[in-house]
């Protein structure tokens, strides 16, 4: 087993993955005994891998400051999801229209989604131009927005996780969509503009791994490692270790600004 590298590069983090087998990288170790994984953790961890992709898509394509918006019907219409999405081809077209006007492709990741009491709204991901909030309120007639601005915190890790998230079932709530409409709810959609990120592939020496194992990774310059993005483990259904860790551009301070809390999931 070669000891293979995988970095993801973004402007401000990169993410790097290293795969090796044994324990400590020294020769003749193998790989620890591979198990068969329970239908509830081939769950979760596929739904790991979601959120990993999810995240990393999102880096490559949208900054900190773009748009995090809820398009909403008013309360009590009950649209079928297709109606629901004929709604938004036409609020896209326009919307691109509105985007060309400032040179600028329109770039977005959306969701349909239920509400408790049945409800469908849209939770959109989109990037900025000038006066975005109120160009998508002027666009969409169909009731209000709700906005925020995105924030890069944890490598946008939270708002990975909600876009990917498994929807739960409140009082029944699915129920009240039929089958076909149950798997459009369950799923995000995006524009085909997006970058698909792609990992740097690199193999190391055996010489190389132990080093980093001893005395830890070493960050590019400009960046520096997230203390609690770094993970060391066994992928128990592989039987191959791995080393992950993240590192942040390193940005200037500004004045009576102060470093917030970010969290990171092995």
């Amino acid at each position: 087993m070669a000891y293979r590298q995988y970095e993801w590069v973004f402007d401000n983090s990169i993410e790097t993955d290293i795969v090796y087998a044994g324990n400590y990288g020294a020769r003749g170790e193998k790989r620890a005994p591979r198990r068969k994984a329970t239908p509830e953790q081939i769950k979760k961890q596929n739904q790991r891998n979601k959120e990993n992709y999810m995240r990393r898509l999102i880096k490559a394509n949208f900054k900190e400051g773009d748009l995090w918006a809820t398009l909403k019907y008013p309360a009590g219409v009950r649209k079928p999801v297709k109606e629901v999405q004929a709604d938004l081809t036409r609020f896209f077209r326009k919307l691109r229209t509105r985007y060309k006007k400032f040179s600028i492709q329109l770039k977005f990741i959306y969701r349909i989604e239920r509400g408790s009491h049945g409800g469908i709204h849209i939770h959109l991901l989109a990037n900025r131009v000038p006066d975005a909030d109120r160009i998508i309120q002027s666009i969409w007639s169909h009731g209000r927005v709700n906005w925020t601005s995105t924030y890069e915190c944890g490598g946008f890790k939270s708002l990975a996780e909600y876009i990917v998230k498994e929807p739960e079932e409140i009082e029944g709530q699915m129920s009240l969509f039929d089958e076909p409409d149950r798997g459009k709810l369950i799923k995000y959609s995006s524009s085909r503009n997006l970058v698909r990120p792609e990992p740097v592939k690199k193999e190391y020496s055996r010489r190389t791994v132990r080093k980093i194992l001893r005395d830890g990774p070493k960050p590019h310059p400009g960046f520096y490692i997230e203390k609690n993005s770094i993970c060391i483990g066994v992928n128990p259904y592989t039987g191959y270790s791995y080393i992950h860790y993240t590192e942040t551009r390193i940005k200037r301070k500004q004045k009576g600004g102060s470093d917030a809390a970010c969290e990171y999931l092995c």
